[in-house]
């Protein structure tokens, strides 16, 4: 205070600290010091009020000195008024409660009037008061204080879980238990013993250890998961149900998932982030309590940047790794067609991929993705310069019926004539998910019907025509005639296949699907636009080299039921008529003529003419 003032306010108070405990929610407050007392200018001692005899005259004051300025009742002008010093005996609780006084703004010395004060200087009560506060946790400045024992243990601790995240990403490499290969696992699923009277060669054969059907492919496939394939990613790339998540799982069990991890994508960035730590064995900092001793890592960056601090972790782990194994580990992300094609599912592919291009080039990580639709390859495409592709196909004829052959001997049912299976074969083709259905059922040929019908139905129910349509479904049946015209070139085709082979004398059962290339199906269908939402429903497929397909052998059959059905082709122009007319309309636009009476008339005129008059013009000019 100044030296005009009448009072003088001593305060010494120490740092409050507010720290969450390492067990428990709760939140302590520890007033170490806080005290104040109300002192006369003149460094005389206030009266002890509790002690006060209430008959004494005040005293009066020793010197002269000019009355302070009215401030809400007038003093006595022959004594001092001390406020009333409250405490907890008063308030009837333990809990004091005093205005902050900054530490060391007190006076000092003989006259402080019984303060509480460590040295005779404020400045050096502050300091002190401020290193006993800080002693008891983790100080923020760098400062020479004495570390307690709670700021060494949050070292401690922090080094700690920093190693043990580490640790618990390499297990999750480790050879045995794995999340996605132990629920690939059939648990519950007897084998049937092999039938050694068999006649049919098919079924006296040893089954091999992919039990149904070892594919081409399986080689390669083995070598990239056992690590054997450094300085590239891959990309798996084939229809749905052709077999690419059979192959990678196979090739897991056979090192007994050493050196490979595998999680699912999801549309929802959230939960691929969970997928991906459980597939890592990474908690994501969510099970630290080193709240205690640091700040937080901000979460506002959402899944993305979470996914990213996992990446950054398995860096690491692969890093510390690849000098010992003297391979690469194997992260495989498998149906990346499932991420949302917008503008934050392509952001996460660049970003995975950003990752598998820097680890490829090191040697230390090798990723697999795998997808069931083109548009994730056309995305990764652009930036992938150590990215190589594997097409998966469905089987040929011959490797449909071997694996027909294994998949029904596993269900104990091998009375079947041959040329029953050869025409259920022949209606799925070689796709393996219906090989699976039609040949674990007891009527091969009525189950491959069935699936037919369901294909069929389903095929109509999502591009279906609609004659005379209303303006409402325009650009649905705009979508769906272009689909018909690219499935009706599809069918004439496969009929142009079927009169090759049969002039030359060939046998027509091992006929591959028809392919278009993409160019070409732009052209047919006037709309490249809807490539993309064929190839996402399952009606097409495209490899890459571009070349577009009938998504399976059942969508082709169905294709050539609807398209030999009577009317079919009136039906299909009809509807682009109807659009045509629809779009018209639309392009019409209506003139208004006003102050127009009754019995008035407009009459327009068209002359053909105009170039013959512009040319008289023209000379007579």
């Amino acid at each position: 205070m100044v030296g005009s003032s009448r009072l003088r306010v001593l305060s010494i108070t120490a740092l409050t600290f507010r720290r969450t405990p390492l067990f428990g929610s709760h939140t302590h407050a520890t007033v170490l010091l806080s005290r104040q007392y109300t002192i006369p200018a003149n460094g005389t001692t206030p009266p002890n009020r509790r002690n006060k005899d209430p008959t004494a005259s005040p005293k009066k004051p020793t010197h002269t000195q000019p009355r302070p300025p009215h401030v809400s009742h007038t003093p006595s002008p022959t004594t001092f008024e001390y406020p009333q010093t409250r405490h907890e005996v008063h308030e009837g609780t333990a809990s004091i409660s005093m205005p902050f006084n900054p530490p060391g703004g007190g006076p000092s010395g003989p006259g402080a009037g019984g303060g509480f004060s460590f040295t005779n200087s404020p400045v050096l009560d502050a300091i002190l008061t401020t290193a006993i506060g800080l002693s008891a946790g983790k100080s923020s400045f760098r400062v020479p204080i004495p570390l307690s024992p709670v700021f060494l243990g949050g070292i401690v601790y922090v080094k700690w879980y920093k190693k043990n995240v580490l640790d618990k990403i390499e297990n999750a490499f480790a050879a045995g238990y794995d999340p996605a290969l132990e629920l690939a696992k059939a648990h519950t699923t007897k084998k049937v013993p092999p039938d050694e009277n068999a006649a049919d060669p098919l079924f006296s054969e040893d089954e091999p250890w992919t039990q149904n059907l070892r594919r081409k492919e399986q080689d390669i496939i083995d070598h990239i998961i056992h690590g054997e394939e450094a300085g590239h990613y891959f990309m798996l790339l084939g229809p749905k149900g052709s077999g690419k998540g059979t192959m990678i799982f196979d090739s897991m069990a056979a090192c007994n998932a050493e050196g490979v991890s595998m999680c699912d994508a999801h549309p929802d960035l959230e939960v691929f982030r969970l997928r991906l730590g459980k597939a890592l064995n990474f908690e994501y900092n969510e099970d630290t309590q080193t709240g205690l001793f640091q700040r937080r890592d901000p979460r506002e960056g959402g899944a993305a940047l979470d996914i990213e601090r996992a990446m950054n972790k398995l860096e690491k782990v692969a890093l510390r790794c690849a000098p010992r194994r003297d391979k690469p580990l194997v992260l495989v992300i498998n149906n990346i067609h499932f991420f949302q094609n917008d503008e934050e599912g392509r952001n996460m592919l660049l970003q995975l991929q950003q990752k598998a291009e820097a680890w490829a080039a090191s040697g230390v990580l090798t990723m697999v993705f795998s997808s069931d639709d083109f548009w994730p390859f056309h995305v990764m495409r652009k930036n992938g310069s150590r990215m190589h592709v594997i097409s998966v196909y469905d089987l040929d004829t011959e490797e449909a019926l071997h694996a027909a052959a294994r998949m029904r001997r596993s269900t104990g049912r091998y009375a079947i004539e041959s040329a029953e299976f050869k025409d259920a074969v022949a209606f799925v083709g070689g796709r393996l998910s219906y090989l699976n259905k039609v040949s674990k059922s007891k009527d091969m040929v009525g189950m491959a019907k069935h699936l037919l019908e369901v294909e069929k139905a389903w095929l109509l129910s999502q591009i279906g025509l609609i004659p005379d349509c209303d303006d409402d479904v325009m650009d649905e049946q705009k979508w769906s005639s272009c689909s018909w015209l690219l499935l009706h070139e599809f069918v004439k085709l496969r009929a142009e296949q079927l009169a090759a082979r049969e002039e030359a004398g060939e046998s027509t059962d091992d006929l591959p699907l028809p392919s278009i290339p993409y160019w070409k199906c732009r052209q047919i269908m006037t709309r490249a636009d809807f490539m993309e939402e064929l190839d996402r429903l399952n009606i097409i497929s495209i490899d890459i080299q571009h070349n577009v397909r009938p998504d399976s052998n059942l969508i082709l059959h169905a294709a050539q039921e609807v398209t030999r059905e009577d009317g079919f082709d009136d039906l299909l122009n009809n509807v682009r008529d109807r659009i045509d007319e629809i779009e018209s309309l639309h392009r019409t636009r209506e003139l208004t003529f006003k102050d127009l009476g009754k019995g008035d008339m407009v009459r327009l005129s068209v002359d053909k003419r105009g170039e013959e008059l512009l040319a008289t013009i023209n000379d007579d000019s």
